[in-house]
């Protein structure tokens, strides 16, 4: 009897054990016939990737993480990576982590001693402890938007062994091309704990005077940097933020009331480099040089001088994309940039959508169209807005600027800029006038090739009436 139930206690023993071995829920092959495993996470809505054994390496080659698995007629979003999802995956030799994914696990490319390049999407927001140790043939960290790497999160103890930056040295845009002269978007508010740290292919970094904090360790490491232009908006800096960053030479501040950082007797911990201090050069706007001497950490610098340097080259001119055009044919919205590269990033919202409280709701619907362009190290562009409406609603009589609105079952795009309104999407010989909201006539034009461009002497914030054949639309001159 005991024999027995020793042979039964062996048997679960096993079984256990063979459970355990499989790690995940799901084996999925994808377009390539590449099998990958998930796991379910958000109560089974969404996946995440994991591995197909404790014996790990799962997975080589050239690896493009979907956005999406449709699994028995369901498809859910790929949105994690999970702990030790590509451990030990000697064979992988680079990975692609779209923008549906927004974490990356603990250990999740531990010991991919043959990476040699990893993209990852705009929408990770962080990244677990060691993420990437051991990785020592990484060459090249591609990042699809500059203001999404500033947010991510690098988590543990060992926080730098997670950053990638730390291997690689080398950050490169969604088009491949190394970033030498970093300029941050001036849409970003904050540079996180470790972002840029280990960098070493920077060599110049203008911070916007939208950022108001530099995280600690955020630039550590960086030793190819040279010359960093801090924004007027900025209030606190971290420890070590520019630590050994020992080719640092220009640091230019824009601001103008400087508050304490770590100075020299932090040693190690210290906010920049004793060679910093002792060497480069601290440029700060013209009256304030007397506070940066009496404030600690900024004192420390022993060549502290009025002004940005002039024309010193090493300090980087921001560049900015070129404001978007939106154009309208077809039933399609267009549009572009004359900035080369530039990501034109549009989104739409619409006024109707919401929760109410009352018995009767009135809808308009109306869509709500913005889109600026962005561009690796150059800020983004002004935003343009548009406006669309359906022929069997009253159009809205404010808030339409570079507007969009329905007129005989037909969609048109009105675009306004100083004083300047522009209508497209209208049939060739079409009598578009505009008048002024007290009723005269400010100008009129006959359409040409599916546009008119109709001169007005109205002011920015006027009120517009656009009249086209026999339906008029009140729109706001921008």
């Amino acid at each position: 009897m005991k024999k027995l139930n020793l042979i039964v206690l062996l048997t679960v023993l096993m079984s256990m054990v063979g459970a355990k071995a499989l790690a995940y829920d799901i084996a999925v092959e994808n377009a390539d016939g590449v099998t990958i495993y998930y796991n379910y996470i958000s109560d089974g809505l969404e996946l995440e990737i994991t591995y197909k054994n404790t014996d790990y390496k799962s997975y080589s080659g050239n690896f493009v993480i979907p956005d999406e698995v449709t699994y028995m007629n369901r498809t859910r979003k790929v949105t994690g990576i999970g702990k030790r999802a590509f451990y030990n995956c000697s064979g992988l030799t680079s990975v692609t982590i779209g923008n549906s994914v927004t974490s990356i696990g603990d250990h999740a490319f531990y010991d991919c001693s043959g990476l040699t390049s990893v993209t990852i999407g705009n929408s990770v927001t962080s990244i677990g402890e060691k993420a990437f140790y051991n990785c020592d043939k990484l060459q090249k960290v591609i990042v699809k938007d500059i203001a999404a790497w500033c947010n991510i999160k690098f988590n543990g103890y060992y926080a730098y062994y997670a950053n990638p930056l730390y291997y690689a040295h080398h950050l490169y845009s969604d088009e491949d091309t190394e970033i030498k002269n970093l300029v941050i978007p001036n849409s970003v508010t904050s540079i996180g704990y470790n972002a840029f740290s280990g960098c070493s292919g920077l060599s110049s970094v203008t911070i916007p005077n939208s950022v108001t904090s530099i995280g600690s360790e955020a630039f550590w490491r960086c030793s190819g940097l040279s010359s960093v232009t801090i924004g007027n908006s900025v209030t606190s800096i971290g420890s070590s933020a520019f630590y050994e960053c020992d080719n640092l030479a220009t640091v230019v501040s824009l601001i103008e009331n400087p508050f304490k950082i770590r100075g020299k007797t932090y040693n190690n911990m210290m906010t920049f480099s004793q060679n910093t201090f002792m060497n480069g050069t601290l440029y700060v706007p013209v009256g304030t040089k007397e506070k940066y001497k009496a404030t600690e950490g900024w004192k420390d610098f022993l060549f502290i001088e009025d002004g940005t340097g002039g024309s010193d080259p090493v300090t980087p001119e921001a560049k900015k994309c070129e404001k978007p055009t939106i154009s309208y044919k077809n039933g399609k919205l267009t549009f572009n940039c004359e900035t080369e590269g530039a990501t034109c990033v549009s989104s739409i919202t619409d006024a109707d959508m919401g929760t109410y409280t009352a018995n009767e709701v009135q809808l308009g619907v109306t869509y709500s169209i913005s889109v600026y362009a962005a561009k690796a190290e150059y800020e983004d562009s002004e935003t343009v807005y548009a406006t669309l409406c359906w022929v069997d609603v009253e159009p809205k009589t404010e808030g339409i600027a570079n507007g969009m609105a329905s007129i005989s079952a037909r969609a048109i795009l009105v675009q306004s800029e100083g004083g300047v309104l522009k209508v497209q999407g209208i049939d060739d010989g079409t009598q578009v006038s505009v008048y002024g909201i007290n009723g005269m006539q400010e100008g009129s034009a006959v359409s040409q090739n599916g546009t008119a461009t109709v001169r007005t002497s109205l002011q920015a914030g006027s009120v517009a009436i656009v009249k086209v054949g026999s339906k008029s639309i009140k729109v706001v001159v921008k």
